[in-house]
């Protein structure tokens, strides 16, 4: 009787063993991929950029000119799926105009001289194969490509120089830097914004009459109303940081006695708060305004 029962427990074991292996080899060993999916997201003007790539590693490999991503051929710009680049709203890029919307991002690299391709099929996987079509492109055009002093392993999309209505996207593997600059409309959309609820507005708050005189200091607008603005920002709850742009738009409108003036009400108030940037940036401030009086 014993030995039945090892025997039966034994055929258990064995075969709830093969399941198990079995079951394993199915779903695979989890290992980390080769070229791994990331996404990169940009604010940019008002909205959003967003980049979905995968990214492969030179490993010791030559990468532009050879077998890697050979020169003159439609390139999915990463490994994989091609990469896909989302607009959150209407932008520019080289002249032209770019609906807002999920597109897919092709290259095409030369030594001196890379083709951008903004294309409207996301659709494809890779490059595409016989199923690109060229008439499905958003958008073509050049860029000069420049030489990276550092090497750049794993192949790499982020954005840099960001300005307030735009920014640069980079594409960097190798010793080599691919670049176009993104642009977006901002100021009608903000002057639109201050138009309705600063100029039209009624009972308007302490902080947007502080934010359209700044908007219209740093973009050098009307300068006189962005000082009443500010004014108005600062009628009855002076806050530091408001009177500090309010003595810079003196200043810029080269009053220069009332931004000092101005700037050392600021530098109190910055004291109380025990907020040293701030000391600091009207000491520099005070220091430059009193030799222009």
């Amino acid at each position: 009787m014993k030995k039945i029962l090892f025997s039966m427990l034994l055929s258990a074991a064995l075969v709830g063993g093969t399941a198990v292996t079995v079951q394993a080899q199915q779903q695979g060993i989890a290992m980390p991929a080769a070229s791994p999916m990331a996404t990169v997201t940009q604010k940019v003007g008002l909205s959003e950029v967003k980049v979905e790539y995968s990214r492969p590693s030179m490993k010791g490999r030559s990468i532009y000119g050879g077998d890697v991503v050979p020169y003159g051929k439609l390139w999915r710009t990463g490994a994989n799926a091609a990469t896909k680049i989302t607009f959150g709203e209407d932008v520019t890029i080289q002249g032209n105009k770019i609906p807002a919307g999920e597109y897919a991002l092709y290259t095409i690299p030369n030594q001196n001289e890379w083709t951008i391709i903004i294309h409207k099929n996301t659709k494809h996987w890779g490059d595409g194969g016989q199923a690109y079509k060229q008439e499905e492109d958003q958008a073509r055009f050049t860029i000069k490509p420049q030489t990276n002093p550092r090497t750049v392993e794993t192949f790499t999309i982020n954005f840099a120089n960001l300005k307030a209505n735009s920014a640069d996207l980079e594409i960097l593997w190798d010793k080599t830097i691919a670049r176009f600059t993104i642009e977006t409309d901002v100021d009608s959309k903000v002057m639109a914004q201050i138009q309705e609820r600063v100029v039209n507005g009624k009972e308007v708050p302490v902080g947007l009459y502080a934010q359209a005189a700044s908007y219209y200091y740093d973009n050098d607008k009307d300068l006189k109303q962005a000082l009443e603005w500010m004014k108005k920002a600062n009628a009855n709850d002076p806050k530091f940081w408001h009177l500090h742009t309010q003595a810079k738009i003196q200043a810029k409108m080269k009053d220069y006695k009332g931004a000092v003036k101005t700037a050392e009400q600021s530098m109190a108030l910055a004291q109380k708060e025990n907020n040293a940037d701030y000391v600091r940036m009207n000491e520099k401030a005070i220091a430059e305004w009193k030799k222009m009086k």
